[in-house]
């Protein structure tokens, strides 16, 4: 075997071993339990736990505990943010192949990993990497998120196989299951990727020095195309996480507002964390509301650091050089900081940093939520309109339907007669009414559809410079806004601004027709709306991250093209509008030379190949085509509206001349041809076949080809 080509060491510092003996007390176990060794995560007695039941029923699952004779019940055991001793992972998978008498059935439960729908987090991150491959050389900081006594070495990896040795810490006994349940485990990887599963071809258990077992795995290249339903999670693996990461998302904001208890949401919080980011510790440290010592909530670090750590991670010090760090802050106030803390010292992944400042927005919003009810205990029905709208704003997560939840919430809570949201377009740089309430009937369209520039409004670019709260009042507005004002009726305004870190996102507006508002407009008055555009703010990035999460479901990140699952929706949406005569087309094509290119200059040198090529692709089609990337270097084309089959061959050779000019990459020109397929729509062809059609079309074109070049 060649050199390792990645390894996490199985004590990279002081800090992984006291992650792993720490014994888990009110503090390491979210909710109390019983008192055990965090030494593996709960997502794999999660799996384990659905495994069982789906195939034994809820009977096989209180057998399987019985006979592990383990202090956990079903429910803590299912939950991902708990860890357990190494000793209850081995009773549990000793139990599994008792309760159904099958010694293989760890490995068939590694195996359904994927199907088990655990650990969302954990496969989006893995998808990103782009190949099977790439995941094996990341599995050394992978394997970490799952037990803090094995470390994984890659010894080996090409296009289709990798080595891995798996090392046991000094003091644990060996287990075949814990073996037959890793190499199920990794036979899923290609998976991920819509491949067929991998498969081991070679095992050996305790070699070298007695405490490391090797697994060779294989897999094959070509991508599988997708069957099922549109729109079945099932589908795409990627999919099914993204939709599970956002129910899960969604859940976390209506249970964070769900408690007014402070320590309550602040063990949630740590809780919710560690199911979004595998870690075998989290800590969050947040100014206390009244002023008093800081309130400090953790899981899996020894209670002896615990308070020395969060004094650190609130002074912005280092904690650790394995620790993810995020601000648990809103528009209104920094609150403290939550931190996930891993054995290695290797960078953490993007995605580990923006689920859990995800998480932290959440807890943001939730301490702001707590604050403001705090203030408004001595206004009961206020109280209950707050309530109200953080419950609505959980439920809510498109951009239109947020800002007509607040515009309809603030004449309740702040007792304003109109109220509006408004949003910033910074393309077209005007601020435009998205949401409003009370505002009359016959000027609200007008009033929707007039923006705000500031060129105009001085008042708009004061906000915009200084991201402060304004008092407008009629008599001494600029003209431009008064002129709204009186379109509107409306002679006195509080105008908050919506910002997100540095982000201008929109403003709130309460306002009071003639003789109306109180004399004084910036004390209780603000004070309350600005606490509704904190709920606001919280939602509106709460629904951009939604947004983001669903533009990746369905577009490739490299080009930004539509990916397989939006590509076959937008060809079966053409199939089911197309009129008769004028039938729809798909062009299939496949680089040639990718490889080399790959190969020669390398994976960026590839990417960037790919880039050019959806941007040439994009150029030669007609505004009303679609273009999309499939798989590695395989791109569709959808055509709808030609007359004739010889209309979509001669947009086939538009496509290949687009290649006759060299592609500039690594500063050098680098011929790269395509071979297109092309399959025109029939009576009674659904879109997969069509997309079939085409593929087999482009297979012959590139056959011909070949067989045209001369020998030699």
């Amino acid at each position: 075997m060649s050199s390792p080509v990645g390894v996490v060491p199985a004590n990279d510092s002081a800090l992984a071993a006291d992650l792993r003996n720490v014994e888990a007390d009110q503090h390491g176990n979210p909710d109390g339990g019983a008192a055990e060794p965090r030494e593996t995560s709960g997502v794999t007695t999660a799996g384990l736990l659905t495994y069982v039941r789906d195939r034994g029923g809820p009977e096989a699952v209180a057998r399987l505990i019985e006979r592990a004779g383990v202090a956990a019940t079903a429910d803590e055991l299912a939950d991902q943010s708990r860890w357990f001793s190494h000793e209850t992972r081995v009773r549990l998978f000793q139990a599994a192949t008792e309760v159904f008498d099958d010694p293989r059935v760890m490995f068939d439960v590694g195996a359904a990993a994927l199907r088990n729908k655990v650990a969302y987090s954990l496969v989006l991150v893995l998808r990103a990497l782009g190949t099977p491959r790439q995941v094996f050389r990341r599995l050394p900081r992978t394997a970490a998120k799952f037990t803090t006594v094995q470390s994984m070495e890659l010894l080996e990896s090409t296009a289709t196989s990798a080595s891995v040795a798996i090392h046991l810490a000094e003091g644990y006994p060996h287990s075949p299951l814990d073996c037959d349940y890793t190499q199920g485990l990794v036979t899923t990887i290609p998976e991920i990727f819509g491949l067929a599963p991998g498969s081991i071809a070679s095992a050996e258990c305790l070699v070298g020095h007695g405490r490391a077992c090797v697994y060779r795995v294989t897999w094959e290249r070509r991508r599988r195309l997708r069957r099922g339903r549109r729109g079945d999670g099932a589908i795409d693996p990627e999919l099914s996480a993204l939709r599970g990461q956002l129910r899960t998302l969604q859940s976390t904001a209506t249970d964070l507002v769900g408690s007014d208890d402070l320590d309550t949401v602040l063990r949630r919080i740590v809780a919710r964390a560690g199911e979004a980011v595998l870690a075998p510790g989290h800590l969050l440290a947040v100014e206390a509301p009244d002023g008093g010592p800081p309130l400090v909530h953790s899981a899996g670090i020894p209670e002896s650091q615990v308070q020395d750590l969060a004094s650190r991670l609130l002074s912005g010090q280092g904690i650790g050089p394995g620790a993810v760090v995020v601000d648990v802050a809103s528009a209104r106030r920094w609150h403290g900081r939550l931190a996930a803390l891993f054995p290695s010292s290797e960078d953490p992944t993007e995605d580990e940093h923006a689920m859990l400042a995800a998480y932290a927005g959440h807890a943001a919003a939730a301490l702001d939520l707590l604050i403001a009810l705090e203030d408004a205990r001595l206004e009961a029905s206020r109280a209950g309109a707050l309530l109200s709208l953080a419950h609505e704003l959980a439920a809510t997560t498109e951009a239109d339907g947020i800002c007509a939840v607040v515009a309809e919430a603030l004449p309740r809570v702040v007792g304003c007669s109109s109220a509006a949201v408004m949003l910033w377009d910074p393309a077209q740089g005007t601020l435009r009414a998205q949401g409003s309430i009370n505002v009359h009937r016959p000027e609200r369209h007008v009033f929707r559809k007039t923006p705000l520039r500031p060129e105009n409004t001085p008042e708009l670019v004061d906000m915009l410079t200084t991201r402060e709260p304004r008092i407008i009042k009629h008599a001494t507005s600029s003209p431009g806004l008064r002129a709204m004002l009186d379109q509107i009726d409306v002679t006195d305004v509080v105008v908050v601004p919506l910002v997100a870190g540095t982000t201008f996102l929109g403003v709130a507006t309460a306002s009071w027709e003639s003789g109306e508002a109180a004399e004084e407009l910036g004390g209780d008055v603000l004070g309350r709306l600005r606490g509704v555009g904190d709920q606001a703010t919280s939602a509106l990035q709460r629904a951009r991250l939604l947004e983001t999460v669903r533009h990746q479901a369905t577009h490739d990140a490299l080009t930004g093209l539509p990916n397989r699952v939006l590509f076959l929706e937008r060809l079966l949406s053409a199939l089911e509008e197309s009129e008769s005569g004028a039938p729809v087309s798909v062009l299939f094509c496949d680089l040639d030379g990718f490889k080399q290119v790959n190969d020669a200059l390398g994976h960026a040198a590839g990417d960037e190949l790919l880039r050019q090529v959806a941007a040439r692709l994009r150029a030669a089609i007609r505004p009303c085509d679609t273009v999309g990337r499939l798989s590695g270097d395989e791109f569709a084309v959808i055509l709808p509206g030609l007359t004739d089959a010889a209309d979509a061959h001669g947009l086939a050779a538009r496509v290949e001349e687009c290649f006759a000019e060299p592609f500039r990459l690594e500063g050098r020109e680098v011929a790269v041809g395509t071979s297109v397929g092309v399959a025109v729509h029939e009576s009674g062809t659904t879109a997969e076949e069509l997309l079939k059609k085409a593929d087999a079309a482009m297979y012959r074109h590139k056959q011909d080809r070949r067989a045209a070049r001369p020998l030699g």
